[in-house]
């Protein structure tokens, strides 16, 4: 497809992509949100052409200025490497390999912007909310995963990848012989503190009925003021915003990872703030589909991306 209708001028769409759900958004930021829609994340050769289903009838509608997708990872993001736009080795085994760049790069003739899912989140958080008018700001979210979009001097960070801070292998508390669920690593964060590490402690509880002082939630403080306490060390991002359905459900956890985060550090390096240092998103639960708005926002200035290698049709996306 070349061309849309111009009628609804700086309008940008987004596709916030999940481990369980993707959120594609039509809009120009908060305060102006046209249509969204949820889609599961099944399979890449079901979930991949919903998606652009709803593209395509936003596009005949309405147009848009640029595409942003953020994406839960591990991604490759560099537009001049060969694999650009392609998923990594996950935890998702069937999405291993998969396309997600290419098919939509060939169906719209508008800037592409690709990212991870919270590096998108912490760019919402930046124009919009909990950082704004700070550089070097990361963004926390406690899940399916655990994921970090960590910002430095205002861009995302970039190496050799992004940011995988999820994966930091962590000392284990005393007596803590839990199984990582994590299918690389026996003691990452993500394999010992993630939404999903947390349903497999339980062990059919219902998280309703786990009261806030139960042991289950020590290992989780514990992880992610572990976590927490890397990233003040390394990058230092002035705050740290934490989001996510296991923190926004459980308010008590918060306040617990900021005093474990204290304790951690000990009078070495003075937090910047007169508040706690890691708090709420301020967008809440739109961080991430903002996130993917704003990947999209960016795109016109980052356009200057070499194809990568030949994209796969998306209906053929099977088995990758």
């Amino acid at each position: 497809m070349t061309a849309g209708r111009t009628d609804s001028p700086r309008l940008f769409a987004g596709v916030e992509l999940g481990g369980t759900k993707c959120v594609c958004t039509l809009a120009n930021g908060p305060d102006d949100v046209r249509e969204q829609r949820v889609i599961a994340t099944t399979v890449p050769w079901e979930t991949l052409p919903a998606i652009q289903a709803v593209l395509d009838g936003w596009w005949q509608s309405h147009g848009f200025e640029a595409l942003g997708i953020a994406s839960f990872g591990p991604i490759h993001i560099h537009p001049d490497r060969k694999g650009y736009g392609r998923v990594g080795a996950t935890n998702k085994a069937e999405w291993e390999g998969a396309d997600i760049v290419g098919p939509l790069r060939s169906a719209f003739s508008v800037p592409i912007g690709f990212d991870t899912d919270v590096n998108g989140a912490a760019l919402a958080e930046m124009r919009w909310g909990s950082a704004r008018g700070l550089d070097d700001f990361a963004y926390v979210t406690v899940g399916t995963g655990v994921g970090v979009g960590l910002i430095v001097h205002g861009r995302p960070s970039r190496g050799f990848s992004h940011s995988e801070i999820g994966h930091i292998r962590v000392p284990r508390l005393p007596g803590d012989d839990f199984v990582s669920i994590c299918r690389f690593h026996d003691d990452c964060v993500e394999g010992l503190a993630s939404g999903s590490a947390l349903k497999a402690r339980l062990k059919g509880r219902d998280i309703a009925d786990v009261a806030p002082d139960d042991p289950v939630w020590e290992p989780m403080v514990e992880y992610l003021a572990v976590m927490v306490h890397a990233l003040a060390c390394t990058t230092g991002p002035m705050r740290v915003a934490m989001g996510g359905g296991v923190i926004s459900g459980q308010p008590h956890l918060l306040p617990r990872i900021n005093a474990r985060l204290e304790r951690s550090l000990n009078r070495y390096m003075p937090l910047p703030g007169d508040g706690e240092y890691v708090i709420a998103p301020e967008l809440g639960a739109l961080a991430g589909p903002l996130g993917a708005i704003a990947v999209a926002m960016d795109a016109p200035m980052r356009a200057a991306e070499t194809p990568g290698d030949e994209a796969l049709p998306i209906e053929t996306q099977r088995g990758i």
